[in-house]
């Protein structure tokens, strides 16, 4: 039995659509590798200053150049390294809903992509009650807040792309 007074503090896990990259059509690369576009460089960069008081140890990211981007500078500023997982690349919703669990109690920040990250926030909310409001969006350069308790999400909060 725990002290009196004592509490679980609320873990938040940080879930980041990445910046903008830009238009697919105008890429003529692998689509692994297209970049962020100036416009999504200066939102990953102003995503310092919304996300650093966080108290993020740990960041994952989507192996495609346009996430790994949007968590650098975020990784800078917290000397932090990204760890790149296949799970949260594009078509990874399943995997990514599970890894996103396994990392429940822990300070992390996650990086993915505009397909993963619904599929993600609509299974805590069927499978864990996590109430995400009437209308659950997810733009570029957005974050949603997990707070876990122990090993279970318990809320979820949005953040706005920066700018």
């Amino acid at each position: 039995m725990a002290a009196p007074g004592w509490q679980t503090r609320a873990v938040p896990l940080l879930l980041i659509r990445h910046a903008d990259a830009g238009s697919r059509s105008a890429w003529d690369g692998p689509d692994r590798a297209r970049p962020l576009s100036a416009a999504g460089q200066a939102e990953a960069a102003a995503l310092v200053g919304l996300l650093e008081g966080y108290g993020v140890k740990r960041m994952l990211s989507s192996p495609y150049a346009r996430c790994i981007e949007t968590l650098e500078p975020l990784g800078v500023a917290l000397s932090v390294e990204i760890e790149c997982d296949e799970a949260l690349g594009e078509g990874h919703g399943y995997r990514a809903t599970n890894l996103v669990r396994s990392l429940a109690g822990e300070d992390a920040a996650l990086c993915s992509h505009g397909d993963v990250i619904p599929e993600v926030l609509l299974a805590l909310a069927a499978e864990e009650g996590v109430d995400l409001g009437p209308h659950p969006r997810h733009p570029k350069a957005s974050t949603w807040v997990l707070e876990s308790s122990g090993r279970v999400f318990v809320a979820a909060s949005y953040l706005p792309a920066p700018g």
